[in-house]
């Protein structure tokens, strides 16, 4: 993410999705350890695939692996924070997409981090680049 990209809002993020804050996800230092937002990402994106679908995505045949993830911290957050994780599209492709999500302490505009995760879908069998299922191309659809 480029550093003249304008922050994202709340109001910018057509889903959110709950999450807490656990008593493991603090550090030494007393704030949400850094690789816990990756966690955060990995669960709303695939929470919200599994709801929006209606199905099980681990089940399809062409299943959806993170290629490359990344995450721009802004505020510090700490148990017992409630969260919101903000999920929209960056860019839908043919086998791919990019996701952009906020992490959003419930109840501030501004996020506490930014993150990007692109999600490549494969064969499960052969784990070779195949087109997104169309029940998930629907419901990235709304995002």
């Amino acid at each position: 993410m480029s550093s003249a990209t304008a922050t994202p809002r709340r109001q910018d993020f057509k889903v959110l999705r709950s999450m807490p804050t656990r008593w493991n996800d603090n550090d030494h230092y007393g704030h949400v350890n850094n690789v816990v937002y990756y966690s955060y990402f990995d669960s709303a994106v695939n929470g919200y695939l599994i709801e929006a679908t209606g199905v099980d995505t681990r089940e399809l045949p062409a299943i959806g692996l993170v290629a490359e993830t990344g995450c721009r911290y802004l505020k510090e957050l700490s148990f017992p924070d409630r969260l919101e994780i903000g999920l929209r599209l960056e860019k839908l492709g043919t086998s791919s997409v990019i996701y952009q999500l906020a992490v959003f302490r419930s109840g501030d505009d501004e996020p506490a981090a930014i993150g990007r995760f692109v999600h490549v879908y494969v064969d499960r069998e052969h784990r070779r680049p195949v087109n997104i299922p169309d029940v998930v191309r629907t419901a990235l659809a709304k995002l």
